[in-house]
């Protein structure tokens, strides 16, 4: 089987590439999704909140996603479901990248693609990689296998609740197993500060009266059979449990929310650079990654607070597939910019660019690495300031943002002797 272009992934993020791709003028599209539906983690996601962005209302999870769907079907944009992708490679002596999937009517088959975008989406980090002690009890779930079972079965997990990790699945779910008639008794966070963002800190547990408690950790867990209580204590600035703050909590379910990994086994196997701080691709100002004609976008480049902004980066994904397709993406003639992050900002996307290809503005994404007051965003183009953003805030959990303008950028690199170009974010005092 050959096709244009393959979309691995039937999220917000395959989704929005795919119509994007379409509008380019794109036509042989093939989606592959291992679910049965289309629409990805989106389908459990029924609170509001998504969509201000995208299409100026307030939409829930699955009507977010249904937007999308809606559009890939109005296109006539074929999709394979309940089919995994097992393994992608590369052919560099004609370029085409193979894709090796499997699914029940089929078996195992491949496709030949001109061009492959990365859309797998994330998953949680389980509890073997926080070396919590204990038994290993029944009553211990990730918040997102939580929210599955109350959302999409409606089963509820557990009576009595401590969740550990402040991210933004594990806040929702404080709220939503609350609603549900569970009783929470705290969210304990290892960091001295939250992992989520500022308003589901608000929604989520201060308007039902749950403690976050900051620098906190789970030691221990007690129960055999079945989850009878945890734990907690709090951590000094290494980290380290601080003798005689132990408090136990009788509960019968732990939930934990401490961090998203992107969903990278595809992308390491196919032998694309890996950034080591975010666990994604290292792509460029085109979305693509060290090999021609492959993309990625989304939360397996890098994990996204709003679902709007994955949708946003995976139509660049798609329209720029689609040009490279077509052969308007060759590498124009133009300078080559690489992105260097310090000073508290921990990583950006992209992280290279290449001007002859970089459009009239360029959005540059990243998070910082701690929490940070009234303090300045600068940034420097071969050494020379090129912008300076006050902000009185900025949080890890918070993802932020510049627009790097073509012209004032090539303004400075050919005023520059520099033979390579570098452009550092860095936060520093007012």
């Amino acid at each position: 089987m050959k096709r244009d272009l393959v979309i691995i992934g039937g999220g917000p993020a395959g989704l929005a590439a795919a119509v994007s791709a379409r509008k380019e003028g794109l036509e042989d599209i093939l989606i592959i999704e291992r679910d049965i539906r289309l629409g990805g983690i989106l389908n459990q996601c029924i609170h509001n909140g998504f969509g201000l962005h995208t299409f100026k209302e307030e939409l829930t999870g699955p009507e977010y996603a249904d937007r999308f769907i809606r559009q890939v079907e109005e296109a006539k944009i074929p999709y394979l479901l309940d089919t995994m992708a097992v393994d992608v490679s590369y052919d560099e002596k004609n370029g085409e990248k193979i894709i090796t999937a499997m699914n029940s009517e089929d078996g195992l088959f491949t496709i030949n693609a001109r061009a492959v975008i990365l859309a797998m989406g994330c998953r949680e980090r389980p509890r073997g990689a926080l070396n919590i002690p204990g038994y290993r009890p029944a009553g211990i779930y990730s918040a997102g296998t939580a929210q599955y079972y109350v959302n999409m079965e409606g089963r509820m997990p557990g009576k009595r609740v401590v969740i550990l990790g402040s991210g933004d699945i594990g806040l929702i779910m404080a709220r939503r197993m609350t609603c549900e008639g569970a009783k929470v008794l705290c969210v304990a966070e290892l960091q001295p500060y939250s992992g989520g963002l500022k308003r589901n800190i608000v929604q989520c547990l201060d308007d039902f009266g749950i403690p976050l408690l900051l620098s906190h950790t789970v030691v221990d867990i007690k129960g055999k059979r079945r989850v009878e209580g945890v734990t907690i204590a709090e951590v000094d600035e290494n980290r380290k449990p601080i003798p005689g703050s132990e408090v136990f909590y009788e509960c019968d379910t732990l939930l934990l929310s401490c961090g998203l990994i992107p969903e990278n086994e595809l992308s390491k196997g196919l032998g694309v650079n890996i950034n080591p701080v975010t666990g994604g691709a290292l792509v460029n100002e085109s979305l693509e990654t060290s090999i021609p004609g492959v993309y990625a976008c989304g939360n397996v480049l890098h994990v996204h607070d709003l679902v709007d902004y994955v949708s946003g980066e995976a139509s660049d994904a798609g329209r720029n597939a689609a040009r490279y397709i077509a052969g308007n993406a060759s590498d124009a003639e133009g300078y080559v910019i690489r992105i260097k992050t310090e000073n508290g900002v921990r990583y950006s996307v992209p992280s290279v660019v290449r001007t002859g290809l970089m459009p009239d503005t360029l959005t540059v994404r990243f998070r910082v690495g701690n929490e940070y007051r009234d303090k300045n965003l600068v940034v420097y183009l071969d050494g020379k300031q090129l912008m300076k953003l006050p902000k009185r805030i900025m949080a890890p959990g918070e993802m932020e943002q510049i627009i790097l303008v073509k012209s004032k950028a090539l303004e400075i690199i050919s005023a520059s002797d520099m033979a390579d170009h570098e452009l550092v974010i860095r936060v520093e005092d007012k």
